[in-house]
């Protein structure tokens, strides 16, 4: 006769033997799975009236699981995508339990099986060139604050980093001279590195002569010396979005987050014609198809692409509307 197992050691086992040791996940990874099972255990405690530490593994079910999903949309207020990243935290950890308690694995198939919510997909956001000169002219240069943070946007604009592998870059991690580049640890603890423009090696070869703070081997820290924290960088990044605005007033349309200058680099490289499989490994992503969602919002590139092409019964080229028509629409 099997011993229905304990839920608690198999979620610290979670934690602590796969995702630091064996994946040896990201902080954020970290944090949202935590997350995660902070709202799933506080729903099941006032479901069950059952502590936490005392669950066993065949309480968490599959129905209980979908109660969970639905109570977070509807009390809380969730979108699909966010409800679809708390189901992909439970699901690894069911992965997990699958290895540790094979004598639950008719209830953890019932689990895995919940399917993910389909929402739409927006297309991407990105800055144009004139909006990214703007953001790059906007820090004051004469000061420290102001040195650090046009580093951050330049290397940000034209590397594509995501924002933790921008906050946990060393002092060491930036190799100048010839073949000039940044090593990176992205998701995963994946290594690779990214070549830094002419343009790029300058600034950041003029900010390593900037005297360390607090003996600290951060790229760009805080005022402190320390790390930059994410919530610091969007403000940095706010604060210079909102001075940009007075020479390009079209950035006051767009909500501008440290994500966006990545894909704004992924944009150009993409209309400078390069391959999506080298714009993958620069960026990072473990599958070309992520990169995809950069070809569906590029529609300069489809109308280039529109062009070559010949019409049926026609010639090439894009619809022009005549001068009434659109003096029609323009005062509609």
């Amino acid at each position: 006769m099997s011993i229905t197992p304990s839920f608690a050691p198999l979620l610290q086992g979670f934690f602590t033997q796969r995702l630091l040791q064996q994946r040896q996940a990201s902080p954020h990874t970290i944090s949202s799975y935590r997350d995660t099972f902070r709202l799933l255990l506080k729903f099941i405690q006032a479901r069950l009236n059952k502590p936490p530490a005392s669950l066993l593994l065949e309480e968490i079910d599959a129905p209980l699981i979908v109660a969970f999903l639905d109570d977070l949309e509807k009390r809380r207020g969730i979108a699909a995508r966010s409800r679809n990243l708390r189901l992909t935290a439970i699901r690894s950890f069911f992965h997990y339990a699958a290895f540790e308690a094979p004598s639950q694995s008719e209830q953890i198939q019932r689990v895995l099986a919940i399917p993910s919510k389909r929402c739409t997909r927006a297309l991407v956001s990105f800055l144009t060139r004139p909006e990214v000169e703007a953001l790059l002219a906007a820090p004051d240069t004469h000061t420290w604050g102001g040195r650090r943070d046009h580093t951050l946007l330049m290397l940000s604009v034209q590397t594509g980093m995501r924002l933790s592998e921008m906050t946990g870059l060393k002092r060491q991690d930036v190799a100048l001279g010839v073949g000039a580049h940044v090593r990176v640890f992205g998701k995963g603890r994946k290594e690779r590195c990214i070549p830094l423009t002419r343009q790029t090696a300058t600034i950041v070869n003029a900010w390593l002569r900037e005297p360390a703070r607090a003996d600290s081997d951060v790229l760009l820290p805080n005022a402190r010396g320390s790390r930059l924290s994410a919530d610091g960088v969007r403000y940095i990044l706010a604060k210079h979005v909102t001075h940009a605005c007075e020479a390009c007033p079209s950035l006051r349309k767009k909500h501008v987050t440290p994500h966006v200058l990545r894909h704004t680099m992924a944009i150009e490289m993409l209309l400078a014609g390069i391959d999506t499989t080298v714009i993958a490994l620069w960026l990072g992503h473990e599958s070309v198809e992520t990169t995809q969602i950069y070809l569906d919002a590029n529609l300069a590139l489809k109308e280039k692409i529109l062009a070559k092409m010949t019409p049926h019964d026609g010639k090439p080229g894009l619809y022009r509307p005549d001068d009434q028509l659109l003096a029609f629409l323009n005062n509609l």
